[in-house]
């Protein structure tokens, strides 16, 4: 029977703080156990695949264990922290490393507390919603529901096998991680023979590994060469000449963001050499404006207007491919994103329509995006739905580059350093504020008419940035 000290112990589990996200690492804890901790205060800090995030409690109580320490990365659906909601004294903690054991109460731990009504949700989502942690209906003979929740459910909680019935006969599909099946797929390991020791009966690599090490067997009666599944070599290197740093959070879905749209968008750039001598004098000037006092006042701002108007003059550009259904999506608005080099990687953040802000508005939230880059809180909504991007590689004292497409959208804009050079103005060689910018497009969508009327637009706004006036 379930005591009153059990019965008041509430888990929180690690929520899906982006769309789609399976596990986040835990950066650090703001509290210990035996602190008290009130709705809506802020617990501990976690890295996604696509940013840093602050995670809120949603309930009063004392916190009675942490259950795993900074570092660790854990699938979202995890308890990561008890409480208790009684206010009682912690019970002496576990070891944060090891995995958590099932409440003695599943509906403690199931059913969310009901929120007061009025309350607004604090920086993320108050835990994981019934239906996002559910897996995708697999091809294979209908089972009932309650049928097939109740076979499933008796076979992870280790009661035996469930009773058989012609509805239940279809064994569940084994639970491991995209990465674990396709080592399973590497090495030919059946992920259905294999015995999982990770937490709720998930199967990690290291099961498979065991699984893929051949049993000693008598030895063959006709002699052959000896087969052995490949194992993958352990790593064996000179920590004093070399560093070695783990893939992982926003490193790690950038790696495989670029490679995916590398591989997929088949990329073309071009190149266009300006003179952005009126740019950088407009820029001074502006810096003087009342209505721009306080904002931030650079090129990129008005290199960011530029691309805008050249987008509205040319909007066939501000397109995606959908490959699914075969389609050209034009895009009626134009998120801006701005790609911003972090500690933990590059993040591309955008503007929400952009297109529908005047200069001071786009100061302010350029200054905005900037400053929350750097300060490692961007939130996952702000990097997702952006149609086209400015990358100012410029900033690096490099003249440009060859930028690649972020995944769904047709251009990127990289900037280049402006540097004082000989030009001829005039009719006279004169020393001109000069840079080279790059547009890479997806040549699915754009064409080489197209791509070169966006980046001659662009040129010629900056050339003479009175056609912000004319353009605009």
């Amino acid at each position: 029977m379930t005591t009153m000290t059990e019965a008041s112990v509430r888990e929180f589990k690690m929520p899906d703080v982006g769309e789609g996200l399976t596990e986040a690492e835990i950066l650090k804890w703001y509290v210990k156990a035996g602190d008290t901790v009130t709705d809506g205060q802020v617990v501990c800090e976690v890295e996604t695949a696509k940013a840093a995030v602050e995670l809120p409690i949603p309930y009063d109580g004392v916190v009675r264990e942490l259950r795993f320490p900074e570092g660790t990365t854990v699938d979202v659906g995890t308890a990561i922290i008890a409480v208790d909601v009684a206010g009682g004294a912690p019970a002496a903690p576990e070891t944060p490393a090891e995995a958590p054991e099932a409440s003695a109460d599943p509906e403690a731990s199931e059913v969310p507390e009901k929120k007061p009504e009025g309350r607004q949700p604090v920086l993320v989502g108050y835990g994981v919603a019934a239906s996002s942690t559910k897996r995708r209906p697999r091809k294979g003979p209908e089972v009932p529901v309650q049928q097939a929740s109740v076979a499933i459910q008796t076979e992870l909680n280790g009661h035996g096998p469930a009773p058989t019935s012609p509805a239940a006969t279809v064994q569940p599909r084994p639970l491991a991680k995209p990465p674990v099946r396709k080592l399973a797929k590497d090495l030919g390991v059946d992920l259905t023979t294999v015995t999982p020791s990770g937490p709720d009966g998930i199967i990690t690599r290291e099961d498979v590994h065991a699984a893929a090490t051949p049993a000693a067997a008598p030895a063959p009666l006709v002699a052959q060469a000896p087969v052995t599944a490949p194992v993958a070599p352990t790593a064996s290197y000179d920590a004093a000449r070399e560093t070695r740093i783990p893939v992982k959070g926003v490193r790690k879905a950038t790696a495989a963001a670029m490679v995916g749209s590398a591989f997929t968008a088949p990329h073309v750039t071009e190149f266009v050499t300006v003179d952005v001598t009126r740019t950088l004098k407009l820029v001074e000037e502006l810096k003087q404006d009342k209505d721009l006092q306080g904002l931030r006042v650079n090129p990129l701002l008005l290199i960011a207007k530029a691309l805008l108007v050249a987008i509205k003059r040319n909007p066939d550009i501000n397109a995606s491919w959908d490959e699914a259904n075969q389609e050209i999506v034009l895009k009626h608005y134009v998120n801006l994103g701005i790609a911003a080099a972090t500690p933990r990687g590059l993040i591309v953040p955008n503007i929400k329509d952009a297109h529908t802000k005047t200069l001071p508005q786009l100061a302010e939230s350029l200054g905005e995006l900037v400053a929350t880059a750097k300060e490692g809180r961007t939130s996952p909504a702000a990097m997702q739905g952006g149609t086209v991007t400015i990358t100012n590689v410029g900033v690096f004292g490099v003249d440009t580059g060859t930028p690649i497409l972020p995944p769904g959208e047709a251009a990127i804009l990289a900037v280049g350093a402006i540097k004082l050079q000989p030009w001829v103005h005039k009719g006279k060689v004169k020393p001109r504020q000069v840079t080279t910018l790059a547009l890479s497009f997806d040549h699915r969508l754009v064409d080489g008419e197209l791509g070169s009327k966006v980046l001659a637009d662009v040129a010629a706004v900056l050339e003479q940035p009175k056609k912000l006036i004319t353009w605009a």
